[in-house]
């Protein structure tokens, strides 16, 4: 704008310098006739209406300048709105990116918990392992019981037998003592053979005590041989039921991983 300022200006004083050049000719020369004047003033009007259409060219031109500098500034104006909402947009995008970032890490370790939760449960071939494992350590352990309970009964057995050799020792030497002492007199006699009947009676009820022992320990074997056929019997049905149970159990594993495939 400034440049088409200068422009005007130029041409103005052109025009200017140009009227005071006549003048001066006019005066130096001496020529004052009505046609040089006439002449100059058709050359003036010239000058001016050339002047006008410069200037109203010029005038055209710069309001053309100023719509298009008008359009430029509403486009750029448009443009830092579009910009500044893009901004928002970029801003709000990120904060929503924040927060489903979260979510997702919330999820994540929700989902791992849980994974180790299914994890820690065992899975029915693991069950069936476990009772097996169970089944043969009682197995041990009753046979443990059983070797074990066989070696104190045979010690007690043993203690017992000592105890009664014993005695039989220390009678037979007792016999052995008095028999000399005894066939000496009578009265020595009889008393060995109160003595020997006493022994007798005492032997008698130690044979019946044991006797008694004896039937008590045989209902209780009678008792724990029907016992053991019954628990054999038992274990014989529980072991048809197992097997069932762990056909159906493969069975169920087969269509689970079916399903999930």
């Amino acid at each position: 704008m400034t440049q088409n300022s200068d422009k005007t200006a130029s041409c103005k004083n052109k025009i200017e310098f140009s009227n005071l050049y006549y003048c001066i000719s006019l005066t130096i020369c001496g020529f004052n006739s009505f046609d040089y004047c006439k002449f100059l003033q058709v050359d003036l009007g010239k000058q001016e209406s050339e002047f006008m259409s410069t200037c109203n060219s010029k005038r055209s031109e710069l309001q053309d300048e100023i719509i298009e500098l008008g359009g430029r500034l509403t486009e750029d104006h448009e443009c830092l709105n579009f910009f500044d909402s893009l901004d928002d947009l970029i801003s709000a995008s990120e904060e929503e990116l924040d927060s489903v970032k979260k979510a997702l890490a919330l999820s994540v370790r929700e989902t791992l918990a849980l994974k180790r939760l299914l994890d820690d449960v065992p899975t029915q071939t693991e069950l069936i392992q476990y009772e097996r494992r169970f089944s043969e350590l009682y197995t041990n352990i009753q046979d443990k019981l059983r070797q074990t309970r066989r070696y104190y009964a045979t010690y007690n057995a043993l203690l017992e037998i000592k105890d009664l050799m014993l005695k039989e020792t220390s009678l037979l030497n007792s016999i052995s003592s008095q028999f000399q002492d005894a066939i000496a007199s009578s009265a020595s006699k009889m008393k060995l053979i109160d003595s020997m009947v006493g022994i007798l009676k005492g032997i008698q009820q130690k044979l019946n005590k044991v006797h008694l022992s004896h039937q008590e320990e045989q209902q209780v074997c009678n008792a724990l041989k029907e016992k053991y056929a019954a628990a054999t019997a038992e274990q014989r049905r529980c072991y048809t039921l197992l097997k069932a149970f762990q056909e159906e159990c493969a069975k169920n594993e087969k269509l689970r991983t079916q399903n999930f495939v």
